[in-house]
C-alpha cells in the first residue's frame, strides 16, 4: 500500500516537472541557450584580447601613462578594461539576441535600432580609450626630449600635443556615433583657430627671437670668436643658433636670445 503510495507520487511529480518543462515555450529555451552561449563566448573573448594585447607588449608601451596610472589606483589596468569591455560589449548583443528571441513585444524595436548603435558605441568608447593612451604617451615622449631645452615656452608645448590627440580622439569617436559632420568641422576649425591664437600668444617672444635668429644666420653682422657688446654686456661670441646667442667672458657667460640682440643693436669691439 505504501508502496503504491509512493509510486503514485513520484509519476506525479515526474509528470508536474514534464508539464512545467512543456509549458516553456521552446522560443524561451533558445534565448536561453543563446545567452548563455553568449556569456561563455564573452569571456573567452575577453581572456583573448588580454593575452593578444599582452603578447604586443601594450603594458609596457603604455607605462606610466596617466590612464594606466589612473587604472592601477582602482586595482584595475588599461589591458583588463579592454578585456572587460570586450565581454560586456558580446555580453550586450546576447541579451538583445535572447530579447528578440524570446517575442518580448519591445524586444523586436529595440534590437532593430540598438543591434547597428551597439557596435559602433563599442568602436567610440575603444578609439577613446587609445586616443587618450597615445596622447598620454605622447605627452611623455616630448617631455623625455625637450628636458634639455631651457626655455619657459618649451614646457606647454607636451599640453598640446596630448590635447591635441585627445580633441581628434573624440571626434572620431563622436563621428562613430553619427554625430553630425558639420559640427565635427565647426568644432574641429574653432579648436585649430584657438590653438594657433594660444600658441601666437605663448610663443611671441620665442617666435621674435626665432625672426631674428634667421636674420643673423644669413646676414652675419659677427661670427664665432668675435668680442661684441650687446647692451650693457660684452663678451666673445661661442655660438649662434635660430634662437640664441652665447657669448662668454673671462668668467662667466650670457645667453642672449636674438630678439634681445636685434632690438639692442651690435657693437663690434675692435681690439
Amino acid at each position: 500500500m505504501v508502496r503504491g503510495t509512493l509510486a503514485q507520487a513520484g509519476t506525479g511529480g515526474g509528470s508536474v516537472l514534464g508539464e512545467l518543462f512543456d509549458s516553456v515555450p521552446q522560443d524561451a529555451w533558445l534565448a536561453l541557450g543563446v545567452l548563455v552561449v553568449g556569456v561563455v563566448i564573452a569571456f573567452i573573448l575577453g581572456s583573448l584580447t588580454r593575452r593578444v594585447l599582452d603578447g604586443l607588449g601594450i603594458p609596457e608601451a603604455i607605462e606610466g601613462t596617466a590612464f594606466e596610472r589612473t587604472a592601477r589606483d582602482f586595482d584595475t589596468s588599461t589591458v583588463e578594461l579592454l578585456g572587460w569591455l570586450v565581454r560586456y560589449f558580446v555580453i550586450g548583443v546576447a541579451v538583445l539576441a535572447a530579447l528578440s528571441l524570446s517575442d518580448v513585444n519591445y524586444a523586436n524595436q529595440f534590437w532593430s535600432r540598438v543591434v547597428g548603435f551597439l557596435p559602433m558605441l563599442f568602436f567610440a568608447v575603444v578609439i577613446l580609450i587609445i586616443g587618450i593612451l597615445v596622447g598620454d604617451k605622447v605627452e611623455l615622449l616630448i617631455t623625455e626630449r625637450l628636458r634639455g631645452v631651457k626655455l619657459p615656452q618649451i614646457g606647454i608645448i607636451p599640453a598640446i600635443a596630448k590635447y591635441t590627440i585627445f580633441f581628434l580622439a573624440t571626434l572620431i569617436a563622436l563621428s562613430q556615433v553619427r554625430v553630425a559632420t558639420e559640427a565635427l568641422v565647426v568644432a574641429l576649425a574653432a579648436y585649430l583657430f584657438a590653438l594657433v591664437v594660444f600658441a601666437a600668444i605663448a610663443f611671441a617672444d620665442l617666435l621674435k627671437s626665432g625672426a631674428a635668429g634667421t636674420f643673423l644666420l644669413l646676414n652675419q653682422p659677427y661670427a664665432i670668436g668675435d668680442r661684441i657688446r650687446v647692451g650693457e654686456t660684452a663678451g666673445i661670441v661661442q655660438e649662434v643658433d635660430l634662437f640664441v646667442t652665447h657669448i662668454e667672458t673671462d668668467d662667466e657667460e650670457y645667453i642672449l636670445p636674438n630678439r634681445k640682440v636685434f632690438e639692442e643693436g651690435i657693437v663690434r669691439v675692435r681690439s
